[in-house]
């Protein structure tokens, strides 16, 4: 486990990775805090005591995927609904907190070894002759799947309610955040700083798609994962293209990873649409789009509504409480617990194959 957070396979670095992970995350929420503090009116609050409790608090939500604000309507509010400098840097931090502690760790591992080499060729006049693996392959395909995501989203968003949602923010500036916060909130952040109620069908259907595919692995946002979307998507081509293997980055990913993605994304399915079925048997008189996305956000642990949540019934409230435990232990992780393991057997039947489709 702690190899596969870190990308290390050396278990000695482990603690002392694991005090590095508790000081990137205090020096982040540190920084982020001074950024939020400096970005909102000091008429907002009574005192420079609960104006540093604000900065702190939506800090630590935003790192946390948490989505958590002391506003009445998040930030939807009327004191921040206009202020786009809070609202991009808390989706900087969203974007922080969603790369993983393995991911931050990597990077940071990786700019060390990028300014020694600097250092070296600047002032000892030494040119460094072997570039190692600095940036390993979870590292690449994490930021890669999110750089996809977060500009594609964006895109789409701006396209989809320019003329909606929008309308009301005059500024380019404004559109642009308002429709970049909307893609980076939707991966298990639960921030919203729109009605979401408003946002046009398309639009809907695009973030629940967001809130299923979720963070990244060992990170603190929900969801499949980003590297297990990648992976179903690069094998769903590699099955079209009939190759054997699956290489990305000048490494193969191993059938283990591939077998693994794809029960990921099937139980996730199957637990989406267990908790809908329940939904529409609690819940019935509620608009069956509302429901489902209700347990797309409970199941990425996102915390986005469209409005429907606090109408919900003791048993709907039940079924999205289960869900939001499933999708945060994870259904894989649950299954690989309460099955027991196959024993070795030293024999094979013959193969054969099915018609698929």
């Amino acid at each position: 486990m702690y190899t596969e957070l870190l990308g290390q396979n050396k278990v000695g670095f482990i603690i002392r990775t694991l005090y590095r992970i508790i000081l990137f995350t205090f020096l982040l929420e540190l920084l982020g805090a001074l950024f939020i503090y400096l970005s909102v009116d000091a008429s907002m609050f009574k005192s420079t005591d609960s104006r540093i409790f604000f900065a702190v608090f939506h800090s630590i939500a935003a790192f946390c995927n948490a989505g958590f604000s002391t506003l009445p309507d998040n930030l939807h509010s009327p004191e921040v609904r206009y202020n786009y400098n809070i609202q991009f840097i808390i989706a900087i931090i969203i974007i922080l907190g969603g790369l993983g502690f393995g991911v931050l760790y990597n990077i940071w591992f990786y700019l060390q070894g990028k300014l020694a080499a600097l250092i070296s060729n600047t002032f000892y006049r030494e040119t460094v002759a072997h570039k190692p693996w600095l940036l390993n392959l979870n590292t690449r395909l994490v930021l890669t799947m999110t750089a996809i995501l977060v500009a594609g989203g964006t895109a789409l968003l701006f396209l989809l309610e320019y003329n909606n949602l929008l309308a009301e923010h005059s500024s380019p500036w404004g559109k642009f955040v308002t429709a970049f916060f909307g893609a980076v909130t939707p991966r298990t952040a639960g921030f919203n700083n729109v009605d979401m109620a408003s946002f046009s069908l398309p639009s809907i259907m695009l973030i629940m798609l967001l809130m299923w595919i979720g963070a990244s692995p060992s990170s603190t946002g929900g969801g499949i994962r980003t590297t297990t979307f990648a992976v179903a998507s690069l094998n769903i081509l590699n099955l079209a293209r009939e190759s054997d293997r699956i290489e990305l980055f000048k490494r193969e990913i191993s059938n283990e990873t591939v077998r693994s993605a794809f029960a990921i994304v099937s139980l996730s399915l199957i637990v989406i649409g267990m908790a809908s079925f329940g939904l529409t048997l609690s819940d019935g008189d509620k608009p069956l789009l509302a429901l489902i996305f209700e347990c797309i956000s409970a199941f990425g642990t996102v915390g986005l509504t469209l409005g429907i949540t606090t109408e919900m019934s003791s048993m709907g409230k039940l079924i999205l409480t289960l869900t939001m435990f499933i999708g945060r232990v994870g259904p894989l992780t649950l299954i690989l617990a309460m099955v027991v393991k196959a024993k070795t057997r030293h024999y094979h039947y013959p193969k054969e194959k099915l018609t698929l489709n």
